[in-house]
């Protein structure tokens, strides 16, 4: 059940209004989270401006949505796991990697080493151990990559936090956080 609802399109100034159609001509629809971000104008840009760049970044967009499963997971933030679950796809994640994922898991070892440091970044509150940051640089190589990685951590912190609060109603295709296979 909804704490904060989302806003009443209507009513809101031009401005956001745009940016909530941007949002929507973007994902062919308009989620929940950002009608409910909308409540401050600030915070919704916020976001989509940190997420824009980061998407400029050297992580491509399967690592970004694997990242966001983990972190999602970890959190118990059931609307993110079933965003990112189904935003994943089509970035190419397929049900096996959503899986493995959600477990800070992957296939290929680059990949299982980013969801290890995400959980780790969310499970110590950002005091990684040296030994695991210095394996993640090897990994990676580059502080750059792992600042990126942080980064997503964070973005995803943020929208994890303000769903839980708000108690935002799925959208998407609803991915049980306590069925982790």
């Amino acid at each position: 059940m909804s704490r904060i609802n989302p806003v009443n399109i209507e009513k809101l100034d031009s401005k956001t209004a745009d940016v909530l159609e941007a949002v929507k001509n973007n994902l062919g629809m308009l989620p929940n989270i950002f009608t409910t971000f909308a409540h401050s104008p600030a915070t919704l840009n916020g976001y989509l401006q940190l997420s824009e760049t980061l998407s400029k970044g050297e992580l491509i967009g399967k690592e970004r949505e694997m990242i966001a499963i983990t972190v999602a997971q970890e959190n118990q933030c059931g609307y993110c796991l079933s965003a990112h679950a189904a935003i994943g796809k089509s970035e190419g994640l397929n049900d096996e990697d959503v899986s493995l994922a959600r477990k800070a898991s992957a296939k290929l070892r680059k990949d299982e080493a980013i969801m290890k440091f995400a959980q780790e970044i969310v499970r110590t509150q950002g005091a990684v151990s040296d030994e695991t940051l210095a394996s993640i640089r090897e990994i990676c190589g580059s502080d750059g990559v792992v600042l990126e990685i942080v980064s997503n951590v964070v973005l995803n912190l943020m929208t994890n936090y303000l769903n839980r609060l708000a108690g935002t109603e799925i959208d998407f295709p609803v991915v049980n956080l306590d069925s982790v296979a």
